[in-house]
């Protein structure tokens, strides 16, 4: 059975997809990399961005971390400031 994420986007990623975020489709055994790969296909937009975290409640995560419907899950694009 299938379930989705709600994915929180930030900064440019927010921008350029026009949402503060996005649902996203999970199935069981669904990784960070995974995820990435989904949303790359849904906005295609986001591939231009370098560097773009994934914070899965509230921590960095690594692309083999596993994921589940019940995680806060979060885009970090990367900031700058001056």
């Amino acid at each position: 059975m299938n379930s989705s994420a709600n994915v929180l986007l930030f900064g440019i990623a927010r921008d350029l997809t026009g949402q503060s975020s996005v649902l996203v489709p999970l199935a069981p055994d669904t990784r960070v990399s995974d995820l990435l790969t989904t949303i790359h296909k849904q906005y295609p937009a986001l591939l231009g961005i370098q560097s773009l975290l994934v914070a899965v409640n509230g921590e960095y995560a690594e692309a083999d971390q596993p994921l589940t419907p019940q995680d806060e899950i979060a885009l970090i694009p990367p900031v700058s400031g001056g």
